[in-house]
């Protein structure tokens, strides 16, 4: 029974880091993927609607910290 019990624990050992490093592998692919689109669409010359929507966010945003950073306390 010890050594039922030393190879389950190794099996339930080995399969969960085997889990995990296949998801961080399809999560990491996924992202790449992602990240290929956005450099494609920000080097378009008619920029997608969801972009620029984004673009617009982003600078506002960093125009309200900037505005935040810079007043007086």
């Amino acid at each position: 029974m010890d050594a039922f019990g030393r190879a389950a624990l190794l099996g339930l050992g080995l399969g969960l880091l085997w889990g995990i490093g296949c998801s961080i592998a399809i999560m990491y692919s996924i992202y790449l993927a992602g990240y290929r689109r956005a450099i494609k669409d920000s080097l378009k010359l008619a920029k997608p609607k969801r972009f620029t929507e984004v673009l617009e966010k982003t600078q506002a945003r960093r125009a309200r910290k900037a505005v935040a950073a810079s007043a007086p306390k």
